[in-house]
Parts: structure tokens; C-alpha cells; sequence
């Protein structure tokens, strides 16, 4: 009997033996991506090993069956991550879905894992029975924006700003973007 090939570039649900790489990949994306956007003495503090344990809860134990976390792979190596949940936004309905994380490596930018994650995102927000995804973005988090914008998810006048250090010295603004995620707007 041959074995059946795999593909080099997927998407699937996380295992827990995924976790500590979803972490690095999450401690390298956020240096990447927001070193203009966040304080540099809170990027000083990011530890891939904590965002692997809060991952390996996630994945290990979700508070529900519609909390999922996907990754992106490259020849098995975890390159992308995306998690799901239902939306707990103050205006949500049961049928909204949000992704709470997306994040590709540096690296792999540009190689068509996040075209491949936010498909799986979608596909994986629709079978758990949503009809609306929704995502935040920090304000001037522009090449994701540019990313998804083009994929269909746009701006829905939602904003909100995030305390960062719950003193109020350290804070963010974001917005909202949605999309519909019904089978024949997809």
C-alpha cells in the first residue's frame, strides 16, 4: 500500500502538539507587525512560551465547541494561525462569528498562507453556523487590512479603544471589519 501524499501548503484544525510553534509564530508576527503601533516596552515583554500555553488551553480545552484555532502549514511546519469564536461584541448576534487571532510568520508573507487561512477561516465559521465573521484591527494595521479588504471583509463603523496596561497610559484604538459569510455571498 503507497502513502497517500500530502499536501506541502494546508490548513487544518491545531493539535496540541502545534501550540508552542503557534506561539513563536504569534511573538514573531506581533514584532513584526506592530512595532509601530504598540509601545516598544510592551513588545519587549512578548514570550512566545506564555502565548503557547494560552494556545494549548485553547486548543487543549476550548470554552466551546465553535472556539477553534486553525493553522497554516508549509511541508507540516506551522507558518499561520487563525482562531475563531462566536462573537462576544456588545451589538452581536448568535449568528456572528469573530476571528480573535490572525497571524502569518514574517517570513512566509506573500506565499499564499493567508489566502489559504482566511478561506479556511470562513469555511470553518460557516459550518460552525455563523452567517457574519467579524474581525478587530488596531487602526494603521494597514497591510492586514489590505489583505482582507480584497477578500471581502470590510469596515462596518464599529470602534473601540483597548487600555493595554489597564492604566490608561497605554492605549489602542480599533475598528471592525465584517463580512458576510452565506454561501452564496462567498
Amino acid at each position: 500500500m503507497s502513502e497517500q501524499p500530502v499536501a506541502d501548503k494546508s490548513v487544518r484544525l491545531a493539535w496540541a502538539a502545534d501550540t508552542d510553534a503557534v506561539g513563536r509564530v504569534q511573538a514573531r508576527a506581533w514584532q513584526h507587525s506592530y512595532q509601530e503601533l504598540l509601545p516598544k516596552e510592551l513588545l519587549d515583554e512578548v514570550d512566545s512560551e506564555q502565548f503557547a500555553a494560552a494556545w494549548s488551553q485553547a486548543v487543549i480545552r476550548p470554552p466551546t465547541a465553535q472556539h477553534r484555532v486553525l493553522v497554516a502549514l508549509d511541508a507540516g511546519r506551522v507558518v499561520g494561525f487563525a482562531a475563531t469564536a462566536p462573537s462576544d461584541d456588545p451589538d452581536a448576534q448568535p449568528t456572528d462569528g469573530e476571528v480573535v487571532a490572525f497571524h502569518i510568520d514574517p517570513d512566509e508573507l506573500g506565499e499564499g498562507h493567508g489566502s489559504r487561512l482566511i478561506s479556511a477561516v470562513a469555511d470553518t465559521l460557516r459550518a460552525d453556523g455563523f452567517t457574519r465573521g467579524r474581525i478587530w484591527l488596531f487602526v494603521g494595521e494597514d497591510a492586514l487590512r489590505g489583505f482582507l479588504e480584497p477578500a471581502g471583509w470590510g469596515p462596518d463603523s464599529a470602534h473601540r479603544t483597548l487600555d493595554l496596561t489597564g492604566d490608561g497610559e497605554h492605549t489602542v484604538r480599533q475598528v471592525r471589519l465584517h463580512t458576510d459569510l452565506a454561501e452564496d455571498a462567498s
